[in-house]
């Protein structure tokens, strides 16, 4: 399995809580059907806009009592109310798939980060407001985390991402490292590129490893959940580095033997 900020959302997961499962899922649909408006199929810029600015009003109407169009924003907006969710992040992912249609190209790590604040961060943020967590320690190291699995999953992705025409290495670092975007396009591994996502790869390990104690401090099932996350995007790190950051050829995946490793570490460190 890959490493995605979406498919590791905890969704009826064996280690989460029961009470848990219905917001988690309702959140869940929302953040993933709105991302599949924004990434798949052959919809024209235009149209992808139009449906992620229904969704927004949506979210106004969750917001002011108005009606809603879909049994999902009913099952979001229950979930919204009943435990209080802050709707500004919600928008916040709206805006994230919103940019993805219209953007391709990011000028440094800083604006990259920013993408990660908006597309990746309000899921941690979310969960930990369902979990009562939300202490400014715990706020920071959810942002930490659910950065690096979003920039793990770019560095995942990238010969994936290039067929859709974006590019979410940070141009600074392409030309610190003089990798050209013909690199991407003749899958071209060669040491600059090495170089390149060596340093790409560091840079989200460093971010993974420094909000892992958050795994830590959460209780029970829902920390020990955030530990197997965590790991696997370590893993995948590990499985960009053991194929000479060849992605092209061999976009790193999680398997089933690759499991009882993170089962372990997960008790181990």
């Amino acid at each position: 399995m890959p490493v995605d900020h979406y498919e590791n959302f905890p969704v009826a997961s064996m280690l989460l809580p029961a009470r848990l499962r219905e917001p988690v899922e309702a959140i869940y649909a929302f953040a993933r059907s709105a991302d599949d408006i924004a990434d798949e199929g052959d919809a024209e810029a235009g149209a992808r806009l139009a449906g992620l600015d229904a969704y927004r009003r949506q979210l106004d109407a969750i917001e002011g009592g108005g009606e809603l169009s879909e049994p999902m924003f009913l099952r979001l907006a229950r979930a919204v109310h009943g435990w209080d969710l802050p709707l500004p992040l919600l928008r916040d992912l709206l805006d994230a798939f919103a940019q993805d249609v219209v953007k391709t190209r990011y000028r440094d790590f800083d604006e990259l980060l920013d993408y990660c604040r908006r597309s990746a961060n309000p899921v941690g943020r979310l969960l930990l407001r369902l979990y009562r967590a939300e202490s400014a320690r715990n706020l920071r190291d959810s942002d930490a985390i659910c950065s690096a699995l979003q920039l793990i999953n770019f560095w995942q992705d990238i010969a994936v991402d290039w067929r859709k025409a974006r590019i979410y290495l940070p141009a600074d670092s392409m030309a610190r490292f003089a990798v050209g975007e013909a690199h991407i396009a003749d899958a071209r591994v060669d040491d600059a590129w090495r170089a390149l996502l060596g340093f790409e790869v560091a840079r989200a390990r460093a971010m993974m490893l420094d909000g892992a104690p958050l795994a830590r401090r959460l209780p029970g099932r829902i920390g020990w959940e955030l530990r197997l996350v965590v790991e696997g995007g370590l893993r995948i790190l590990e499985r960009i580095e053991a194929v000479g950051y060849d992605v092209f050829g061999h976009r790193p995946s999680l398997g089933r033997a690759d499991w009882a490793r993170l089962v372990w570490r997960a008790t181990t460190r």
